[in-house]
């Protein structure tokens, strides 16, 4: 019996909480844990390797510190963003998708130019995995291949899609994510729609 676990999370389902430093929102849509010789498992409290969230930013705040942790932020929504490092760095996230990786350590100051923003954030624990972030069209069928204790999170920005394998996951609309973890063996998936997905890759550090 495959030790395989994929399964799709409706955004509706997405927990809302504060942020650690209580400055804004996130809507946190999973968070893993590596599993010796398995797939990655969901995890509680703070015992995570990976996360995804979404951030919902409507005024100017600092970002909470987290030591240890790289991150990647996506611009989903509203006109943009400046990142605004306490080194004298600033970065703009701009529309349609712009996004930028960081250390979890560097202090930042988040500065919206118009308007609120929501904005996909990509957290993995620098010592224990790696982490691969790609926004790419989806035009037709994708096929994605998870190789032995390699995780993929699928991220539906805009459309529809349908997993096409025998998989049995349910339908992804515009919001949706879908975990896609590999045990002992190979796993494929088949997804078929048009829009534009977020892609992410987690692998064990070697």
């Amino acid at each position: 019996m495959s030790d395989s676990l994929s399964w799709s999370i409706p955004a509706n389902e997405y927990r809302r909480e504060r942020w650690r430093n209580q400055f804004g929102w996130t809507r946190e849509i999973v968070r893993m844990r590596r599993q010796p010789g398995g797939a990655d498992r969901p995890a509680e409290g703070e015992d995570w390797d990976w996360r995804l969230s979404i951030a919902e930013i409507e005024r100017d705040a600092p970002f909470s510190a987290f030591p240890g942790i790289d991150r990647e932020l996506v611009l989903l929504s509203g006109n943009g963003l400046r990142l605004r490092f306490n080194d004298g760095e600033a970065h703009e996230l701009l529309p349609p998708h712009d996004k930028l990786r960081f250390p979890g350590e560097r202090e930042v100051l988040g500065e919206l130019l118009d308007g609120p923003t929501h904005d996909f954030n990509l957290m993995w624990r620098r010592d224990r995995v790696r982490a691969e972030l790609w926004h790419r069209p989806l035009v037709g069928p994708m096929v994605i291949f998870a190789e032995p204790r390699h995780s993929w999170a699928v991220h539906l920005l805009a459309g529809q899609a349908r997993f096409t394998d025998d998989s049995g996951l349910p339908p992804l609309h515009a919001g949706d994510t879908a975990i896609l973890a590999a045990g002992s063996e190979r796993l494929r998936h088949v997804l078929e729609g048009g829009g534009e997905v977020l892609l992410v890759r987690v692998a064990a550090v070697e």
